[in-house]
């Protein structure tokens, strides 16, 4: 009989190879966050982090959770960018000016209105909604809600900007907001510093809250405002995306923006649409 089947076989029968490993499936959507985490740096294109030696930090982190190779920036200079992150429009500023007021709707509004919260945690800040231009390492242009009318207006919300030293009490007290603006000062943000003094406190500061189980079903982002070329009105800067929720090593080459990013947090938690993030593509084919 097997020499019947070998003949057969020989005569056109097609033998099935065995099938490959089944790829790791990544969600087309956008999953429902517990809470979102973003830490900006400052003025560094993409090449001058990923594949450089002086940061092993964030390379290790992109190769074991997710990277947006094509991500931008929309302007320069700095505050256009953290404006854009937080309210889908640079709001016609085009500097880095520290008296100038918005009285467009941010994420501070929406958010409260969604039954979420927010807060930014500024290293270098010296008191809960200070609102002087810098104080030693620490700039307001890097503060995007204390440029919005509706949040200087209220203390309420003004002293929901404070510093850094808090993040970590929260944290551990799994008091964290919904949103969390994270902001390292001039130095560690690589603005004045060098691309390893950022890629140090990257270690020190994001490694250890990616263990927490407060920020279960939770997702960090950790981006750039602004590179040194146009490229997308701002250059095209890392941009990495961590937590439980990421598909481990994926990368996605879609062009997504600081609107992507906002219209990713939107769609998660059914807030309106604030300025471009309407029109921008959300952030999938990243997760689980």
């Amino acid at each position: 009989m097997l020499r019947a089947l070998l003949v057969g076989c020989a005569l056109g029968c097609v033998v099935a190879a065995a099938a490959p490993p089944a790829a790791p499936s990544v969600r087309l959507s956008v999953p429902a966050f517990a809470h979102v985490v973003v830490v900006v740096f400052e003025n560094h294109e993409r090449g001058a982090v990923i594949g450089n030696s002086d940061a092993p930090t964030f390379n290790g982190l992109a190769a074991r959770y997710a990277q947006l190779t094509a991500y931008h920036a929309v302007a320069h200079p700095s505050l256009p960018n953290y404006l854009a992150l937080v309210s889908g429009s640079t709001q016609g500023i085009s500097d880095d000016c520290t008296e100038c007021v918005v009285s467009a709707p941010s994420l501070a509004d929406t958010l409260p209105r969604h039954r979420r919260t927010w807060k930014t945690y500024a290293e270098g800040l010296p008191t809960p909604g200070f609102k002087g231009a810098a104080s030693g390492r620490y700039a307001k242009k890097h503060d995007p809600f204390l440029y919005f009318r509706s949040v200087l207006a209220r203390r309420a919300r003004r002293v929901r900007v404070v510093p850094y030293e808090q993040f970590r009490a929260d944290l551990a007290s799994a008091r964290l907001p919904s949103f969390s603006l994270v902001v390292p000062d001039l130095c560690d943000d690589m603005h004045d510093c060098s691309v390893r003094t950022g890629d140090r406190w990257l270690k020190a500061n994001v490694v250890p809250m990616l263990s927490s189980p407060a920020l279960h079903r939770s997702v960090v982002f950790v981006v750039f405002d602004e590179g040194t070329s146009d490229v997308g009105g701002g250059g095209v800067t890392a941009a990495l995306v961590l937590g439980p929720l990421v598909s481990p090593g994926a990368v996605s080459g879609m062009p997504y923006s600081h609107y992507s990013f906002l219209r990713t947090i939107e769609q998660s938690w059914r807030l309106p649409y604030l300025g471009a993030s309407a029109t921008a593509a959300p952030i999938t084919g990243i997760w689980k």
